[in-house]
């Protein structure tokens, strides 16, 4: 496969970097920077792994250190000082600014919303106004509520005669087998993949990116880190990620060896459901023109507004303090 001429620019450019050290001089210290994912190893994070595995970090002058989320959650491990760097989400994000924890994103992973509402097939689920008179299984967030409601109504249907159960982290699949509930919200990439192709089901997706008319995109997940990182150490977070996008348009160009870069590192996961969503995400990671990691004010205001009349956010929030696109190269 012929690389493509980002990261073939790219990788010339480390090389040249590399290659014009002295032999025998003196390698300065790398910066440690600690980065939290926001769930278990997925691909999600592939662009990581690639550059961990492959070098790239070090390369660049970090010692990144990867590590699970905690029970205190990525904002409040940011805003703490116990990372440098986490993977969160705008629906996250937001709220956290609101309570005061000030946190930045710094770039987005992917540029559109790649989350579904996910059924099996013989639920009748075809669109929206289908959801009248089933159940939607989650966690029972305003956020939750607003989305279902409004994709309901704007599809003609009546949205008070959508079921809300809340059943937190379970198996999805399992649970609408046992008619615990109908419909459930996942990434379309992962838990989407699993059901459809690693399991083999019979399913229906409402892919939320296909009802823009009726609610916003939005950036989910992202890179975050906290105000007085991004004063104190800009040079540290745009060199992770410049190494990071490296990372990223190697997975989009070769998926399968960024896969085979991801169970390198965390063997534990599904082999089989890496290799599938590294293959779909290959071509999501960016969009058309749009270089990776780029932010546009208008999803996020569009978000913020649709997040505070869901009654996610109690008070308005400045978006334009939310999210940075300075850091990118």
């Amino acid at each position: 496969m012929n690389r493509s001429p980002l990261l073939a620019a790219s990788l010339v450019a480390m090389s040249t970097v590399t290659a014009s050290t002295p032999v025998g001089a003196t390698t300065p210290e790398a910066s440690d920077l600690t980065v939290m994912l926001n769930w278990s190893p997925n691909a999600h994070h592939l662009g990581i792994y690639v550059a961990e595995q492959r070098g790239w970090y070090d390369e660049a002058g970090l010692d990144v250190t990867i590590v699970e989320p905690g029970a205190d959650g990525v904002a409040t491990a940011l805003a703490s000082g116990q990372i440098d760097v986490g993977i969160t989400v705008a629906e996250g994000l937001l709220p956290a600014r609101a309570a005061g924890i000030p946190i930045v994103s710094i770039a987005t992973i992917l540029p559109h919303n790649d989350s579904s509402l996910i059924a099996l097939a013989e639920s009748g689920i075809e669109r929206p106004r289908d959801l009248e008179g089933k159940r939607y299984g989650g966690y029972g967030g305003p956020l939750e509520v607003e989305l279902i409601s409004r994709l309901v109504e704007c599809d003609g249907g009546d949205p008070d005669e959508v079921q809300f159960v809340e059943i937190g982290d379970v198996d999805y699949l399992a649970g609408m087998d046992q008619g615990a509930f109908d419909v459930a919200w996942v990434f379309s990439g992962w838990d989407g993949l699993r059901a459809s192709v690693i399991e083999d089901r019979e399913i229906v997706e409402l892919r939320l990116a296909d009802h823009i008319d009726c609610i916003p995109d939005w950036y989910t997940p992202l890179f975050a880190a906290s105000e007085a990182t991004i004063a104190d150490e800009p040079e540290l977070l745009a060199a992770f990620l410049d190494t990071s996008r490296l990372g990223y348009a190697a997975a989009a160009e070769d998926p399968a060896a960024a896969a085979d870069d991801l169970l390198a590192a965390a063997p534990e996961v599904d082999a089989a459901l890496v290799h599938a969503a590294a293959e779909y995400y290959a071509s999501r990671f960016t969009d058309g023109d749009v270089p990776w990691g780029n932010q546009d004010h208008e999803v996020w205001a569009e978000f913020a507004a649709f997040a505070t009349d869901a009654g996610l956010l109690e008070d308005e929030v400045d978006v334009t303090a939310a999210y940075t696109n300075d850091l990118l190269g």
